[in-house]
């Protein structure tokens, strides 16, 4: 049986308020009016999340609403104390409902594991049963309790995690598909040139017959396509290896209310867009997601890209795959944001130097861009981040047809950064340590995120062979770093990355990039950038690599023994690279269990200063020069065996990984939740609304974010055609 304390939140847990009001304020009033409509509509989106996390989520979310829109947290205070509930009690449920509501779900958005609430059921039912918003609609509430009350406390195997079939949870296929099923669906769709990033797949029996439902994101529902949606209908499809033709039906409107209201929120923003470019951006959003066309979407995103230095920043639609169990279905992400001009300006440093910087890298110049597409790189104040997570950093668009050949942006976003990492509690680090490493964190992590999405992210050729024929690298004379012979495997037309790596790809990526930001952090140049010379530099050196050893301490939290798979694809990414640091030897990374200063087993990692550019910085230089070979080269074969073999986690040799993942666990510090502002137009005037740093006003401004109560009926109706499919 699990143990259930390592699925509840803490009653103290770390919430702290995404400050923006000094950003806001510097907004013009057409400005305000823009950003006000833009986070509308990713605030609709958001909701999709729901129906992205969990089967039961969506009911989750009704519940809740419905509860807080009758009573406030202070006025269910009174009421939980009336039948029978302690204050420990109502505050689990407040942390927990706080949870839920910053995840949009009731799976942890990093780590991918699920959470339930740490009070009794018997309890929460009863606070549910006398509730006022029970009272008002008894008959609506008590169908939505009894949907939704067993699995806001099931802890099954399965259940623990996010995963498809017997590996876990997901909402992004029907119950009955498996890792086959996944596949079968993947070739029907490179076969059709359809993106899987705004789709959910659906298995079921239609005269007789199986059909696999292709569900295209889209306001539109019409099951006529024209253009690039002509694909939208029936088909027949033969897998590759098999002479048995398969149905295959694509089908557009999921979630197709959400999509209206996010469409109808761009259309308004369109009307203070401050220039063409965010007109035509803003025009193919639309686009796509009335029609689900994801080639719109990528056309709104070339806009986006040559929309450089806005006022207020803008990115939206099916962005982040970490969630989809193949890696390649997108999670809805739509965010604002307002510049922050100083560190904006030591980011248009990088960038100016980017090609300064790139040859460092230790890989051939053959196996970078032919040409380095500068990006636009600004430091941002979040206004609005409407998704199951907040980044700290974000390299986008995640379409590789784009960033190979036209460009991307960066931005790192400063007030998460800042409420994240302030006021945190350190372990696994020696006293001289911690005091260093609290006093550079903040700015090492500044510096690791600049490089990580610039440099890491933004570096790096794929080779492709195009559909005549033509490759994009000199296939004769271009040899194989590590054979000494010549290319032999590419991309064909039509595969990308994603499609190629699929599971693979987030956390490989991810950690090519943190290879890329701890081995150029080495660079007095870009540390001058940011302002660190001298010792103060060499600080932040020590704390950047300290910081990345030790997140892949941390990281035991996120892989289950059981599944033997790993929920989240930056801390499987640090994992990794810690055992690269540890495999480096020369005791250049030491990890060692201790007896802690409360007399319970303990975990110290040393990592020795003077070693870094000798032992450190070769070791990881060969390890990046490999992660970029096999991902230029779609070498999925050996890209996968080697840093599987670096993912395992084992007990048969030191330092005994498995088993100090359970101090690990018993350790851990929950991460942070952010409570975000609203915005709402009051006598023609945006005015922007904080809130408390606690759980009541993380709740209140959900409460607030979606005042309308006719939302209710269109989540009820888009999760009832929904559960069958997941039951």
């Amino acid at each position: 049986m699990a143990d259930r304390s390592r699925f509840t939140l803490p009653n103290d847990i770390g919430i702290c308020l995404l400050e923006c009001m000094e950003a806001f304020k510097g907004l013009t009033d057409k400005e305000k009016l823009y950003a006000h409509y833009l986070a509308q509509a990713s605030w609709f989106g958001s909701l999709i999340c729901l129906y992205q996390a969990s089967p039961e989520s969506p009911g989750i979310f009704l519940l809740l609403q419905k509860l807080f829109r009758h009573q406030n947290t202070e006025q269910l205070k009174t009421l939980a104390r009336e039948v029978g509930l302690s204050d420990d009690d109502y505050q689990a449920f407040l942390v927990y409902c706080a949870g839920f509501y910053s995840n949009l779900g009731n799976y942890k958005s990093f780590g991918d594991t699920k959470f339930i609430p740490n009070l009794e059921q018997a309890k929460l039912e009863k606070l549910v049963k006398q509730s006022a918003a029970f009272q008002n609609d008894p008959d609506v509430m008590h169908t939505i309790w009894m949907k939704v009350k067993d699995a806001l406390y099931s802890l099954t195997e399965k259940e623990q995690q996010l995963g498809l079939c017997d590996k876990g949870v997901t909402a992004y296929f029907s119950a009955n598909c498996d890792k086959h099923d996944a596949e079968v669906a993947q070739q029907f769709m490179d076969s059709k040139k359809l993106s899987a990033y705004n789709t959910r797949l659906f298995k079921y029996t239609e005269d007789g017959s199986t059909v696999y439902e292709v569900r295209l994101a889209s306001a539109n529902e019409a099951m006529v396509g024209t253009g690039d949606m002509a694909v939208v209908g029936y088909h027949t499809f033969t897998p590759a290896g098999t002479n048995k033709e398969v149905k295959f039906k694509v089908t557009r409107g999921d979630y197709g209310p959400l999509m209206a209201k996010v469409c109808d929120n761009l259309k308004k923003a369109k009307e203070y867009a401050a220039n063409s470019a965010e007109v035509k951006m803003l025009d193919e959003y639309v686009v796509s997601f009335s029609e689900g066309s994801i080639p719109a979407h990528k056309q709104g995103s070339r806009h986006w890209i040559h929309n450089l230095g806005p006022v207020v920043e803008t990115y939206i639609g099916f962005i982040e795959s970490y969630r989809d169990p193949c890696g390649v279905r997108g999670e809805f992400e739509g965010f604002v944001a307002m510049v922050n001009k100083e560190m904006s300006a030591k980011f248009s440093e990088l960038v100016k130097l980017a090609e300064h910087f790139l040859p460092l890298l230790p890989w051939p110049t053959s196996y970078e861009k032919d040409k380095f597409l500068r990006p636009d790189f600004t430091s941002l104040d979040v206004l609005a981040f409407g998704s199951s997570g907040i980044p700290a950093g974000i390299n986008i668009p995640n379409y590789d047809d784009i960033r190979q050949t036209e460009g991307f942006k960066n931005v790192s976003l400063g007030n998460v950064l800042f409420a994240g990492y302030k006021d945190t509690k350190i372990t696994f680090l020696d006293e001289q340590d911690q005091v260093l490493y609290g006093k550079w964190k903040i700015r090492s992590f500044e510096v690791q995120v600049g490089i990580h999405e610039l440099l890491g992210h933004g570096s790096g050729k794929l080779f492709i062979k195009n559909e005549e024929g033509k490759f994009n690298f000199d296939v004769e004379h271009v040899l194989h770093t590590e054979t000494n012979k010549k290319i032999t495997s590419w991309y064909e037309a039509g595969e990308t990355w994603t499609s190629k790596f699929q599971s693979l790809s987030q956390p490989y990526e991810e950690c090519r990039a943190e290879c890329v930001g701890i081995y150029l952090c080495l660079s007095s140049e870009i540390l001058k950038i940011f302002g660190h010379e001298g010792a103060d530099a060499d600080d932040i050196i020590y704390v950047n690599w300290l910081n990345m050893a030790r997140a892949g301490l941390l990281a035991l939290e996120f892989y289950s023994p059981d599944s033997q798979t790993w929920g989240q694809a930056h801390m499987q990414a640090r994992y990794v690279i810690l055992c690269v640091l540890l495999e480096a030897g020369d005791d250049f990374v030491t990890v060692e269990k201790v007896l802690g200063s409360d007399g319970e087993s303990d975990i110290v990692l040393h990592l020795d200063r003077s070693k870094i550019s000798s032992v450190g910085k070769p070791a990881i230089g060969d390890f990046l020069r490999k992660l970029q070979v096999y991902k230029a080269t779609a070498d999925v074969k050996n890209g996968r065996a080697m840093f599987e073999r670096y993912s395992a986690v084992m007990d048969n040799e030191k330092p005994h990984f498995l088993s100090l993942r359970e101090i690990v666990l018993k350790r851990k510090q929950p991460r942070k939740m952010f409570v975000q502002c609203n915005t709402f137009i009051e006598d023609s005037t945006v005015n922007l609304r904080a809130y408390s740093e606690d759980a009541s006003g993380l709740i209140q401004s959900l409460t607030d974010r979606f005042p309308d109560t006719s939302l209710d009926a269109v989540l009820q109706n888009l999760w009832d055609k929904d559960l069958p499919h997941f039951l």
